[in-house]
């Protein structure tokens, strides 16, 4: 690799537009900084017969996009589930089979013997089994955002019914076995963590971990300006409805935690604002009429501008969640578990709000609707700790530094 421009080879598992989830906001983000710099290619498959969305292709965020069209079946049909039994019988999880494509593999092995690239990475776990029994002549990196078996585990451990228990262990164990074996085929692994890096290497024991980015936000496009001045006392929610560790920390929330609010301040509302809800979640507005769910937006500010707080209510989960960030770079306070600010260096009562049990994070949602010096003090600190630390030009920075270093294990 050159030091002053690379081939990069980026391959991942689906197209990045909507940027509606925080792996997407990630990865866009952080190619259109490579992008400026070096010569990135996209790579990935797409459902055959579906139209990209309008910003797919005439984003720059790379300067050459291959898609590999590839036939998917439509979630909840007959397809599915068929799919999904046949899983039953596979060592590998779900999470990880359903994004083979056969076709891929021989674009990615074929684009590999070309010389060509520098740097190919794998962004995400999803599309790891492509990279399964091949020498590459490239250097390999994997962009981990989480540590997928983690939030397997999490889920199984807090899911209410014991068959979905049950499903969710054997899944677990499926992924951290196939982690572990597919983390070892890379020349190095980066992270977006110091406690995923962290797993990695004690859990995993594997050496090619290089070390972990930092996610970035958009500072100038989240500003407190755009915010209401008086907020109303609404607690917002923001993330992908179709994740389970949203769906979870959602109901978890509104089963034990909003009754004990409603209970101290019974005019409070909750906004849920997220891509595909499915009827589950649309059942909560539906039954309550303090609680709004949005769907998908085209643009999360108007949503929060006149809210209290942030709630991230998250059980289980793995990476950094960028949400948090974009809320105080917008000057919103947030309150979280433990969890769901987990891999963030963000002090409880100095940059937010952190609390656990169900009753304890009532009495801090209760603080932060009554307490408008709370609030100012909070989002004013938060948004100086964003502004001075994290941006996705500084998080690119740090990848191709650590990428670099692939190189050298390479030539020594």
């Amino acid at each position: 690799m050159s030091e002053t421009s690379w081939r990069i080879l980026w391959v991942k598992a689906g197209a990045l537009h909507p940027a509606d989830t925080g792996g997407k906001i990630r990865t866009l983000s952080m190619l259109r900084e490579l992008n400026r710099w070096h010569h990135v290619t996209f790579l990935s498959p797409h459902p055959a017969g579906v139209a990209h969305h309008p910003d797919e292709m005439s984003d720059g965020y790379a300067r050459d996009k291959i898609w590999i069209e590839r036939l998917e079946p439509a979630r909840m049909s007959a397809a599915f589930f068929m799919q999904l039994a046949l899983n039953l019988f596979s060592a590998r999880p779900f999470a990880l089979s359903k994004h083979f494509v056969k076709e891929l593999r021989e674009r990615l092995i074929a684009l590999d013997a070309s010389g060509e690239f520098d740097l190919i990475v794998c962004d995400f776990l999803a599309p790891a089994l492509h990279f399964e029994g091949h020498s590459w002549r490239t250097p390999t990196v994997l962009f981990q955002h989480n540590m997928e078996s983690q939030i397997w585990k999490r889920m199984a451990a807090n899911h209410p019914r014991w068959w979905g228990r049950l499903f969710l262990q054997s899944q677990f164990r499926r992924m951290y076995q196939c982690e572990e074996n597919l983390s070892k085929l890379f020349d190095g692994i980066v992270t977006v963590s110091a406690e995923d890096s962290r797993f990695a290497r004690e859990q995993y024991h594997l050496s090619n971990v290089l070390g972990d980015v930092p996610p970035g936000v958009d500072t100038e496009f989240f500003m407190p300006a755009d915010r209401s001045p008086e907020c109303q006392p609404v607690l917002a929610f923001l993330g992908s409805m179709d994740w389970m560790p949203n769906i979870e920390g959602v109901q978890w929330f509104v089963r034990y935690v909003y009754p004990l609010v409603r209970a101290a301040v019974p005019e409070v509302r909750l906004r849920i604002v997220g891509r595909k809800p499915g009827p589950d979640i649309r059942a909560l507005a539906q039954r309550d009429s303090s609680i709004e769910v949005t769907g998908t937006v085209d643009d999360v500010r108007p949503c929060l501008a006149d809210a209290a707080a942030l709630i991230v209510p998250l059980l289980s989960g793995g990476g950094t969640r960028i949400k948090i960030l974009e809320a105080m770079a917008f000057g919103l306070p947030v309150l979280s578990t433990t969890i769901g600010a987990e891999g963030l260096p963000f002090v409880h009562d100095r940059h937010l709000l952190l609390a656990d049990a169900s009753a304890d994070f009532a009495q801090q949602c209760v603080q932060m609707l009554r307490g408008r010096e709370l609030r100012d003090r909070l989002s004013k600190a938060a948004r100086g700790e964003v502004v001075n630390h994290y941006s996705w030009a500084a998080a690119s920075r740090k990848f191709e530094t650590l990428c670099r270093t692939v190189e050298e294990k390479r030539l020594a």
